[in-house]
């Protein structure tokens, strides 16, 4: 396949030698920085209503694989699509201080009534009472909550999450974790999230990655039905195994 320039993300069929309609595509995808190859020819598959988490060190390119599959970097090359929508959650909610939190869950919204469907996606999150509510005035917890909610208003048949909970503490980060596992329950995107931290990816995905050297080193499903228990046998294995890859542990 001759690699093309991958910032505008294809909403056709998928290449012809993936499984029938994968929720997401990527096929031989490159991105340097200054001479530094950071993705080298990556290939991956997301199926439709997977949830995959995606870990690796500092610097091995897992933002940048998000980004290009949201359409938000232009200087990938390769090849790569969504089938359908793509809507992304950053770690910083990114919410716009002078509208009303409605307003920015609304925004860019192309219906006869942006306000109502907001409306409609904060109750869903949790948030109703705060509708009207000025950004700067919300917890990081709800911050992240409209941001979700701003995500999921436009019913992606991908969502992408930049590790959106890195910067909340435990407690919250554990009601965000159950609500997101609603949400995808209910809506069922397929999911890519980012995270530096192994027990949220063991905790929440169908299957998890480790992307190292520009591709990725390492997958393996998930089968533990969910909630899942932190000393579950095969979670703890699979921890280790992490570790392991990301060099954090040696074998032995």
């Amino acid at each position: 396949m001759a690699p093309r320039t991958a910032g505008s993300l294809s909403a056709g069929a998928p290449p012809a030698d993936t499984a029938p309609h994968p929720a997401a595509w990527v096929r031989g995808l490159t991105r340097e920085f200054a001479g530094r190859r950071v993705l080298d020819e990556l290939d991956l598959d997301i199926a439709p209503g997977e949830f995959v988490a995606l870990i690796g060190r500092s610097g091995s390119g897992k933002s940048t694989l998000l980004r290009a599959l949201a359409g938000l970097d232009r200087g990938v090359t390769g090849d790569l699509g969504v089938e359908g929508t793509a809507a992304v959650a950053f770690q910083e909610p990114r919410l716009l201080p002078w509208r009303r939190v409605w307003a920015n869950v609304g925004l860019g919204l192309r219906t006869g009534d942006a306000k109502t469907v907001a409306l409609d996606a904060l109750e869903e999150v949790g948030l109703g009472a705060r509708a009207n509510a000025w950004p700067l005035t919300l917890s990081g917890g709800e911050a992240q909550r409209a941001a979700l909610a701003r995500a999921l208003v436009r019913e992606p048949s991908l969502l992408l999450l930049d590790e959106p909970f890195s910067a909340l503490d435990a407690l919250t980060t554990i009601t965000m974790h159950r609500l997101v596992l609603r949400l995808w329950a209910h809506h069922q995107p397929a999911v890519l999230l980012v995270t530096h931290d192994v027990d949220e990816a063991l905790s929440l995905s169908d299957r998890v990655l480790v992307l190292a050297g520009g591709q990725i080193a390492f997958s393996e499903r998930i089968d533990v039905p969910r909630p899942r228990q932190r000393d579950h046998p095969e979670l703890a294995a699979l921890r280790t195994r992490l570790l392991i890859e990301l060099g954090i542990v040696t074998e032995g």
